[in-house]
């Protein structure tokens, strides 16, 4: 079985990660859209969200169900 097994494996073709990076550093190519563009638009993006969430959180009224304590004071009971 073991020569067999052998076999089938170095048929595949399985590059190791250095080949691969290897392969990728040697190729020339121009920059494209998002080597140009792709750390301002995430930026931007963050930038969005953030600012989105914050106005969402101070500015709409949104009751966050804070704990009532020192804010709440007990009712007197009534006997009936």
């Amino acid at each position: 079985m073991f020569p067999l097994a052998k076999n089938a494996l170095s048929r595949l073709r399985v590059r190791s990660i250095q080949q691969t990076v290897a392969r990728q550093i040697h190729q020339k190519r121009t920059p494209d859209f998002h080597d140009k563009y792709g750390n301002a638009v995430l930026a931007s993006g963050a930038t969005f969200c953030v600012a989105t969430w914050t106005y969402t959180a101070t500015q709409i009224g949104i009751e966050w169900n804070l704990s009532p304590v020192g804010r709440v004071t007990p009712k007197e009971w009534r006997d009936q």
